[in-house]
């Protein structure tokens, strides 16, 4: 059955052990980093020259800065580099511009490219709130790909949206499902989702493990060591902003707090590999073979 509901994926790995070779990567301004002494994340500012060592400056998303001396002791998106002086500037004597950026998926950024024409395959989400988590973090790639993120507003008649949608192998789905956990009830109704006709080879149904796609967002980002716990029978999102200190009584602080929170993301580093290795799942599935 094409159902995975959050086993290892493309970006869940950690630290690996340092290869024979260790790739050299020059400082250049907006490239991400991450100190691996301190474990200070931020992008570089400038590279400048103290005392005869050569430092980098890095500036995290909130604004802090920090010098480091250039060499080893960096990773760029989970690999170990070599952290060199800045390429030259664009335009000097000998050189080219510089076009290997990445977006904020950490995939390598094609320049100058076209947003390909919307594929007849779709990826569905639960909710607003995940449409618009994916389209800040994967939307460029997925605009390249000419694919479209949809809302669902809920998965209870999963099954009858797949019929309605007529899967086939031009016309793929995939499902990006909140709290799929083994005896979850999201589990039960992505099972009777995969029995539809036309779903086997042509729908994946993924998860993560959280109650609401807020939770993929690592508290880190927010300052705070875990996300508050909501009371039983409270709701879960007035019942979180309560526990931050945020405005929670009406529908339009829960809007504004999620906004608030959206905020705080700037590229997949800030969200919980659960998430991400499903996202890229899913993106994988859907371009496997062209429309």
């Amino acid at each position: 059955m094409e159902w995975n509901s959050w086993g290892p994926g493309a970006l869940d790995g950690g630290f690996r052990p340092a290869a024979r070779t260790v790739t050299k990567v020059p400082a250049n301004t907006g490239t991400v980093l991450e100190d691996t002494g301190t474990g200070f994340t931020g992008a570089v500012l400038r590279v400048e020259k103290s005392g005869g060592v050569h430092l980098v400056v890095l500036e995290d998303r909130r604004g802090r800065t920090k010098s480091f001396p250039l060499g080893f002791g960096f990773l760029v998106d989970g690999e170990p580099v070599e952290l060199l002086p800045p390429a030259p500037h664009p335009g000097a004597a000998g050189t080219s511009p510089r076009k290997a950026l990445r977006t904020a998926s950490g995939s390598l950024r094609v320049e100058n490219a076209r947003a390909r024409t919307a594929r007849a395959s779709r990826i569905w989400v639960e909710g607003l709130h995940d449409a618009e988590l994916v389209e800040k973090v994967w939307g460029e790639d997925l605009r390249l790909e000419g694919i479209v993120v949809e809302p669902l507003h809920g998965v209870d008649d999963l099954a009858g949206a797949i019929t309605e949608f007529s899967p086939g192998p031009q016309r793929r789905l995939g499902i990006l499902v909140d709290h799929l956990v083994s005896g979850s009830k999201e589990e039960r109704i992505a099972a009777e989702a995969m029995r539809v006709p036309g779903a086997r080879g042509n729908v994946l149904i993924v998860g993560h493990p959280y109650v609401d796609v807020w939770q993929v967002i690592k508290p880190a980002v927010l300052g705070i060591g875990a996300w508050p716990v909501v009371p039983k029978g409270q709701d879960w999102k007035t019942g979180i902003l309560a526990g931050l200190g945020w405005p929670h009584r009406t529908k339009e602080d829960v809007g504004l707090g999620w906004k608030r929170l959206l905020a705080q993301v700037r590229t997949y580093a800030d969200l919980e590999p659960s998430l991400l290795g499903r996202v890229e799942e899913v993106i994988d599935f859907l371009t496997a073979t062209g429309d």
